[in-house]
């Protein structure tokens, strides 16, 4: 009986402490557009940048939030405190955005906004007012699934760039490396908690965060072995 309960505990501090890493790793994703929303208070404009991946990054931290809330499952606090995190830092980016874009791109982000908003307000209604607890951890544990897998092969866009150009410029190694590293911890986290709509998404994010971190490698020993070539001076 000790046994088993010094076996419990084991496994409750390493899913604990493989959650607390991912929300760390978390972190440093959602503070990666600081760096662009420098720029466009600095130029007084939202130039050429687009404001639909902080819309689907905020659509994705509220239902994962909401999944990891006490209303759905009991077990996943670690998943909505990362998450809710995540809602703050995607609304500040939202509201900036706004108020630094053109009359047209405020209008559609407004609306979209608003369009998120009131789909995140029709999930959370039907899931508490038309679903008993066990229907509804399934309910939002696949939108929440859903969510994370598309939010996780938005990267192939930027795979797909990096070897059509055989440049790394558009791929910041630190960036990967925090996805990689925030998928393996909440991949450990959801094993533990033996929760696949937890662990099947971030699964997923392991295995494009190591292609991604394969292509920087192989591409950037490409480049810098360009780079070190001797020239070749002709004199004739």
């Amino acid at each position: 009986m000790m046994i088993s309960s010094l076996s419990i505990s084991a496994s409750t501090i390493l899913r604990d402490a493989a959650g607390a890493a991912g929300n760390i790793f978390a972190l440093g994703l959602f503070a990666s557009p600081i760096t662009t929303f420098r720029r466009i208070m600095r130029n007084g404009s939202t130039e050429q940048f687009s404001g639909l991946p902080y819309i689907y990054a905020l659509l994705n931290c509220l239902i994962s939030s909401w999944y990891g809330s006490p209303f759905v499952s009991t077990d996943n606090l670690l998943v909505m405190t990362v998450n809710s995190v995540g809602v703050v830092f995607q609304l500040v980016y939202i509201t900036l955005f706004i108020v630094y874009a053109e009359r047209m791109q405020k209008m559609k982000m407004l609306g979209l906004l608003a369009t998120v908003l009131c789909l995140m307000g029709s999930i959370v209604f039907l899931s508490v007012r038309c679903f008993n607890s066990n229907v509804r951890r399934m309910f939002v544990g696949f939108l929440s699934c859903a969510s994370l897998i598309s939010m996780s092969a938005s990267p192939l866009f930027i795979m797909n760039l990096v070897i059509r150009t055989r440049s790394v410029e558009y791929m910041p190694f630190y960036l990967s490396l925090s996805t990689f590293l925030m998928s393996l911890s909440f991949f450990i986290y959801g094993i533990f908690n033996n929760d696949p709509f937890v662990y099947a998404p971030n699964g997923m994010g392991v295995i494009l965060g190591i292609s991604q971190l394969g292509l920087y490698s192989y591409f950037k020993k490409r480049s810098d072995e360009e780079d070190t070539e001797p020239l070749i001076v002709s004199y004739s």
